[in-house]
């Protein structure tokens, strides 16, 4: 059976700008051929099971062939896979879409284009400039700004450009940005024409120059910009000082690593994005679900028999109530029982099942939930904590004291993920500007992965910790911790990280 190709436009680099279609794409994929443009964030909405492949090239970077790469998407689809080709902003505009598409076709292949937002729209847009404006300009032009020396003769005419009046787009600006410029002005525009270039448009590491069409090479080369970047040249780069509202979010130009299991860190890197920081997703921690889970089927046949149970995860909540589902156990079997979370998060797992949390402690720790539930009363009380294997004794070992009689059933195993070189490399390159943890297990993982080069990675980036418990946990391993939310929540602990940048701390932000 043939497979399907599916060209994808992946946006400019922001991943909220990825279409839906495409997300869905991504999800049922069994391939991702993927460009260097396309932010890896995206890679998260593809199964694990997906096979990954990086195809994309930079400037004189890592390169692979155009025939490689078709090679590889027919190889697939004709293995009866479903291929996803994630390309950089849109598939049919300068992205080499077509000849991809041409030769999936004569090889017999069937594919289909999921259009993607394209460069040339959405990163004047991020810089805080129109393309049309009333008063400016009623008419804009794409166009590239490198041409292949094999070509016979430029397909470009700039002196065409310089005199239709138009706000011009130009694509991959960078190589030939003087040259380009010249030709402009041989072509009749004014020198004084304003100019921004854009490198890394609508991504937390954005960078603009703004000039003129006479000054703005000189302005590039003195701040040796590099590729990806494009041009926009017109009247409408004045506007730029008033519209400019991406370059002003508060975490605008941070890098943010987060550290919480990949099933757990979307809403907290959807938060941080919001705010305009780029997230690095580094999971230090693997849900590992056991193929037997005795003691908790057990444990759900004799659902009459306990009191209390106590949810300390989302983690332990998903894996409880999809064994309860695959014994075919009735929830109804446990009315008499009374829950009890840990924290917000693992409370609103809960209600989303239509479930009613009568215990959620002011303080979302081990400590607090035993408070909570002894003024409750728990004394003689059958309590059933299933949780994570190896999790801090404190929550069984304090309830007993009190009376309950405790049974702890392990429904999940963290292990140590497996670490992209890539990311390793990035953070040992100091590329970090805040390193978060939201658990001590994440530390203590973290710690694992370094062992004694942690000092190297944390040496210019600052620590978050999402309470006392991880900070204890952090310094006890030697690692300063900056900042920390007053109540453990993640929208707690996004505030704190916005407070932190915009009192100053760590002002220096990275453009490169």
């Amino acid at each position: 059976m043939t497979g399907k190709v599916y060209l994808v436009g992946a946006g400019p680099g922001d991943p909220g700008l990825c279409t839906l279609k495409g997300k869905r794409c991504l999800e049922d994929a069994d391939v991702v051929i993927y460009d260097y443009l396309a932010n890896p964030r995206l890679l998260e909405f593809a199964r694990p099971e997906a096979q990954r492949i990086e195809v994309g090239k930079h400037g004189g970077g890592k390169h692979v062939d155009q025939d490689v790469i078709t090679g590889l998407l027919i190889e697939h689809a004709r293995a009866g896979r479903t291929v996803v080709r994630l390309k950089g902003g849109d598939p049919f505009v300068f992205g080499r879409g077509a000849e991809e598409a041409e030769a999936i076709r004569d090889a017999g292949v069937n594919f289909e284009i999921v259009s993607g937002v394209s460069s040339a729209v959405a990163v004047p847009a991020y810089a805080g400039i129109p393309l049309t404006h009333r008063r400016f300009a009623s008419n804009v032009i794409f166009t590239t700004g490198y041409e292949y020396p094999t070509k016979e003769e430029p397909a470009v005419r700039w002196a065409e450009l310089a005199r239709s009046g138009s706000t011009l787009v130009i694509l991959m600006a960078t190589r030939q940005l003087r040259a380009s410029m010249e030709k402009l002005m041989a072509g009749g525009l004014v020198a004084d024409t304003p100019v921004a270039v854009v490198r890394w448009g609508t991504r937390a590491s954005q960078h603009t120059i703004v000039g003129t069409v006479g000054t703005i090479a000189s302005l590039a080369e003195a701040e040796q910009l590099q590729p990806p970047a494009i041009a926009v040249v017109g009247q409408v780069v004045r506007l730029r000082d008033k519209l400019n509202w991406f370059e002003r979010k508060p975490l605008f130009g941070r890098r943010i690593v987060v550290t919480r299991p990949r099933a757990q860190a979307a809403e907290f890197a959807e938060q941080l994005e919001a705010w305009g920081a780029e997230v690095i997703p580094f999971p230090t921690i693997e849900t590992v679900v056991p193929a037997a889970l005795d003691r908790l089927d057990d444990a759900m046949r004799r659902a009459r028999d306990f009191d209390w149970v106590v949810f300390t995860s989302v983690n332990g909540v998903r894996v409880f109530f999809d064994r309860l589902r695959e014994i075919g156990a009735d929830v109804r079997d446990w009315h008499r029982a009374r829950l009890a979370a840990i924290g917000p998060q693992t409370a609103k797992a809960l209600q989303r099942l239509c479930l009613r949390v009568e215990t959620i402690p002011e303080e979302f720790r081990a400590e607090a939930v035993v408070a909570e539930m002894v003024r409750a009363g728990v004394a003689g009380k059958r309590v059933l904590l299933p949780r994570a294997a190896a999790a801090r004794e404190v929550l069984p070992v304090q309830l007993r004291e009190h009376g309950a009689i405790v049974e702890e059933v392990a429904t999940y195993t963290t292990t140590l993920p497996a670490v992209a070189p890539e990311l390793r490399a990035l953070l040992l390159g100091g590329q970090a500007d805040l390193v978060t943890f939201t658990s001590s297990s994440t530390v203590q993982n973290f710690a694992a992965i370094f062992h004694d080069q942690v000092p190297r990675v944390l040496a210019h980036a600052a620590v978050g910790c999402i309470g006392p418990v991880t900070a204890d946990t952090a310094r006890q391993l030697g690692i300063r911790v900056d900042l920390q939310p007053r109540s453990y929540t993640i929208p707690a602990f996004v505030e704190a990280i916005v407070q932190y940048y915009s009192a100053g701390s760590r002002a220096v932000r990275r453009g490169d």
